[in-house]
């Protein structure tokens, strides 16, 4: 369904709500062999397409790198009918081939897989009999076309101790929003070892419903040209998305690790409906398995811990790199129940007391239990958790945990950390966050990272017990949030000059939230995760303008965490290059 008028996204009610608040209130992966190592041939700038590239329009990638194996992808397009969504065209051979060198002289594997109309005339290849730590190129081969060669890297052995991993790390890439001038910066860089993807990779809105800024334009409109709804919507928009060049460069440059979040079938999804669902589109959950169906055969993840296509939707899983790290992707859409009403707005509202009962999930309970299994793993060290959306509380004050009782006892309306401005978050799951938290506190375990997604915004976040009371008490660890790549941030929404209104939110919500320690409002771009033995530091990079495709990127700051300490520092330099 194509709305009448301009559908406002949750984020911009949210960026928009947390403005007025705010002012009111003012008045080589194994030892000695890093990415950076890699041959010059090796490199993103190699493996530009072949002229028989219209047979694969839509690029290469690579996923869900192993020790010994990786998911490898790409789409055919057979005929002049085969076109995406079309269920059109004839069932086809498609060769690959996994090599050590860019020539292709020393192949290691290859194969030959059919696809047709019945999966979109996608090819996902998981690949084994690969060594440890080792960079590869890839290409397949269709009826005398050849596409782009990939270059992908496996996961260090599992007794291996990296020196550092290196990962890119963005989310909420919104075409209509402007071009993907980060995922270009990623794709120049020679030092990386994956990108993290953490939700919004597609969006679901028709031209003119949510683009660039708050007016009813576009920098580039959707196809197809209304909301996405059927299998073929989805198909078509998937597509779409990957003829970007920028991102099929950095596809082709390095494996990726994604996760959904909401915008990959609808605005605010949870497992029983969403807020940019209506009634007259049909049944939602057939509309999400279309959805799920289109993300499984677009995207290089293994589904339900395979590469067979229709195999499942299961997203959550996790991928261990040596003795050094183990990244948990969560999946915080599936299984939740639905959202309580916003609390954004100034005055706050009354607290709904549905935020921390502790029968509401966002997790659903078979993934927290595997989540809590995660991070009890003592293999690794650094336990990443690349999370959709924020855990850290974030809200317009708190009441010390030795008060809330007794206040409770005659009011019974406050949730056990304050009054969250966006309860799409984990802020409005309160007990899933508490009993998280509370594993990580009981069970003496350090060095978690949460890598987040979603806000449109750059955080770095320590993770209290107790917000009321920080800095005292303990931290279960740090989050620290990416910005967008294109989608609207509060300088977009507002219409303010950068660093002048977004400013003044800035601090007054740090001032209600001692454990947030750097935010920025006003950019789009890209981050860097880089974690050694010694401390995980996440740098931000962001670009001029969403709307210019030559943008330009400059390193705008970075912040770390020393092991086992759970707290953040500002720190001078990135690492690396770009």
């Amino acid at each position: 369904m194509t709305p009448s008028h301009p559908t406002l996204d949750r984020r911009t009610v949210l960026a928009s709500g947390a403005a007025g608040a705010a002012l009111a209130g003012a008045a080589g992966l194994a030892a000695g062999a890093p990415a950076r190592g890699a041959p010059a041939a090796a490199r993103p700038t190699a493996g530009r397409p072949s002229r028989s590239a219209p047979v694969f329009a839509h690029g290469v990638a690579s996923g869900d790198p192993l020790p010994r194996a990786v998911l490898l992808w790409t789409r055919v397009t057979p005929t002049a009918a085969a076109q995406p969504g079309s269920g059109e065209g004839p069932r086809v051979r498609v060769t690959w081939e996994v090599a050590r060198d860019a020539a292709f002289r020393h192949v290691v594997r290859r194969g030959v897989v059919e696809t047709g109309p019945d999966r979109d005339h996608t090819v996902k290849v998981d690949v084994g009999g690969l060594a440890p730590a080792t960079w590869y190129h890839y290409r397949f081969r269709c009826g005398g076309a050849t596409s782009r060669t990939g270059r992908t890297r496996t996961a260090p052995a599992p007794d291996a101790m990296p020196d550092h991993l290196r990962f890119g790390v963005v989310s909420c890439s919104n075409w209509q929003a402007g071009w993907f001038s980060p995922y270009r910066g990623l794709a120049a860089r020679d030092d990386l070892h994956a990108v993290l993807h953490l939700g919004d990779y597609v969006y679901e809105y028709g031209p003119g419903e949510y683009g660039y800024g708050t007016a009813d334009t576009d920098i580039r409109p959707h196809d197809p040209p209304h909301e996405m709804v059927s299998l073929s919507d989805y198909r078509r928009r998937h597509a779409q998305y990957k003829t970007d060049p920028d991102l099929q460069r950095l596809h082709a440059a390095y494996p990726w690790i994604v996760t959904w979040d909401d915008h990959e079938v609808a605005n605010d999804q949870w497992r029983d409906g969403a807020e940019n669902h209506s009634d007259d589109e049909g049944s939602y959950r057939r509309r999400r398995a279309r959805a799920h169906r289109a993300y499984d055969e677009w995207m290089p993840v293994r589904m339900d811990g395979t590469a067979r296509l229709g195999d499942g939707d299961r997203l959550f899983r996790r991928l261990t790199f040596g003795r050094l790290a183990e990244i948990s992707m969560l999946d915080l859409r599936s299984y939740r129940d639905a959202q309580v009403a916003s609390a954004v707005g100034f005055p706050v509202p009354p607290a709904d007391p549905a935020l921390g009962d502790p029968d509401r999930t966002i997790t659903g309970e078979q993934q927290l239990r595997w989540l809590e299994d995660s991070l009890s793993r003592r293999h690794a060290q650094w336990k990443v958790v690349g999370n959709p959306v924020m855990i850290a509380p974030v809200d317009f004050g708190t009441v010390p945990h030795d008060l809330l009782d007794p206040v409770n006892d005659v009011t019974g309306l406050l949730p056990r950390d304050g009054l969250p401005y966006n309860p799409d978050q984990w802020d409005g799951y309160t007990a899933d966050r508490r009993r998280v938290l509370e594993h990580i506190r009981d069970h003496g375990i350090k060095d978690a990272v949460f890598v987040t997604g979603d806000i449109h915004s750059a955080w770095a976040c320590e993770l209290p017990l107790d917000p009321a009371t920080w800095p005292l008490g303990d931290s279960a660890g740090v989050e620290l949030v990416c910005t967008s790549v294109t989608s609207n941030n509060l300088k977009d929404i507002t219409g303010s000059p950068a660093r002048t209104t977004s400013v003044a939110v800035e601090e007054a919500i740090k001032l209600a939230n001692r454990h947030v320690r750097y935010l920025d409002f006003d950019n789009h771009g890209f981050s860097v995760l880089d974690l050694t033995p010694e401390r995980a530091q996440m740098d931000w990079w962001v670009i001029s303008d969403r709307a210019d495709r030559d943008a330009t990127i400059t390193w705008s700051t970075s912040w770390a965490t020393a092991s086992r300490t759970g707290r953040v520092t500002q720190v001078d330099a990135p690492v690396g290059g770009a």
